[in-house]
């Protein structure tokens, strides 16, 4: 298991959803220039929303994003045998480690239909996914162990499988969680665990079931979204078309499987309805504050997502008034 790191690092969240993966490489490439320490990456087969255009595919984006940037990343995906099997998960994921030594992680959750389905496998529920999830998870660990691992009668079938390029150090396995319930059971197996911006108490709920799970100590991840513009009226707007359907909860935005569907259970969504899931503002100092204030509930790691297409402008003001703000109170 990995110890927490000792200070506080801002990151750069860059949404394959949103922008041609050209496009994105050059958004990781002044994000760094712009002073962000870090970046991490969605995986999707499809966007969220017929708003939004694009879904490269997130593995070959990384080798180019890697080599072109000193930044470490990670990437949220899924290996529990449905879009990936956890064999060639762990394939990937140690061809990326062993080319950039300990700049790669894994953030590993159950998934959601929107991704998964696409191979015409039969969707499982939650509580299978999570059983999934952690027979994933054992595999991958004893591949990159050297072990040759073969495996039947589970939920994830494995035959004589081994890693014959690993990386000296194994990427981290970090747990994506949205619920309490889900943190606890990551702490048995996670180096860590990366969440979502909510409400103060909703975040220390899963904090403390991370923790009282087994993983005290360990790298806690926050990935916040706002949503910056010249104006409160532009930054309000850019959230609403782009990242409404961060409205739904974790369980439904699990089973949807179509951008359209998406768009049909957010239609009602108000433009206000986001300020509990979103931080919306046009003040930079506003930002500033609200992301101390995660810091001081303990995250070491805090990656930013503006979910408008106004990046440039994001990674221009954020770079110059934001990151400096908090390097100086960290």
């Amino acid at each position: 298991m990995t110890d927490a790191p000792a200070r506080l690092r801002i990151g750069y969240h860059a949404s394959h959803e949103q922008f041609a993966p050209s496009d994105l490489l050059g958004c990781v490439r002044a994000a760094e220039q712009a002073g962000f320490a870090a970046a991490m990456c969605s995986d999707h087969f499809a966007p969220w929303s017929v708003r939004q255009p694009h879904s490269g595919f997130a593995w070959s984006w990384l080798g180019a994003a890697l080599a072109t940037t000193s930044l470490s990343f990670g990437v949220v995906t899924t290996p529990i045998g449905r879009r990936y099997h956890p064999a060639l998960t762990a394939q990937a994921a140690a061809t990326l480690a062993e080319m950039f030594p300990e700049r790669f992680w894994l953030a590993l959750g159950s998934g959601e239909a929107l991704n998964e389905r696409v191979t015409g496998q039969r969707w499982p529920a939650k509580a299978e996914r999570d059983a999934r999830l952690r027979e994933s998870v054992d595999i991958m660990r004893a591949l990159f162990a050297g072990e040759t691992v073969s495996r039947r009668g589970g939920l994830i079938d494995v035959e004589e499988a081994r890693l014959y390029t690993r990386p000296n150090v194994p990427p981290a396995f970090i747990a994506a969680a949205l619920t309490p319930e889900t943190a606890r059971r990551a702490g048995a197996w996670a180096d860590g665990l990366v969440t979502i911006n909510q409400p103060a108490e909703r975040l220390r709920a899963i904090l403390d079931a991370f923790r009282e799970g087994g993983g005290e100590g360990r790298r806690l991840v926050l990935q916040v979204h706002v949503s910056y513009a010249p104006t409160q009226e532009e930054a309000r707007a850019n959230a609403h078309d782009q990242w409404r359907f961060n409205t739904l909860s974790s369980s439904v935005a699990a089973e949807l499987k179509l951008p359209e569907q998406f768009d049909a259970a957010t239609r009602l969504v108000r433009p206000e309805d986001l300020d509990e899931s979103i931080l919306i503002s046009d003040d930079p100092g506003w930002h500033a504050a609200r992301l101390a204030d995660y810091a001081e509930l303990g995250f070491h790691d805090i990656y930013l997502h503006n979910v408008g297409l106004n990046q440039s402008a994001f990674i221009e003001t954020f770079g110059a008034r934001v990151l400096p703000q908090l390097r100086r109170g960290a």
